[in-house]
């Protein structure tokens, strides 16, 4: 995969919970940490997503949001 993006986390599918349109990822990373995504249900079947497949999460950082109390 060639891609632009350098926020490119590699890990496996952990958890996936299909709804009427999208669907809940789960990918845990090679040292334990997980990144929840929410992708369209389409989008899902179309990358043919399994629990215990690999997949990579593509972070872009404009839509990264941090907070403090």
């Amino acid at each position: 995969m060639k891609i632009s993006a350098r926020n490119v986390l590699s890990g496996k599918v952990v958890k996936l919970i299909h709804g009427a349109v999208n669907s809940e990822v789960v990918l845990q990373l090679k040292g334990g940490a997980q990144i929840v995504s929410i992708i369209s249900r389409a989008s899902a079947q179309h990358l043919k997503l399994k629990k215990g497949g690999k997949a990579s999460a593509v972070i872009k950082a404009s839509n990264v949001m941090i907070a403090t109390d």
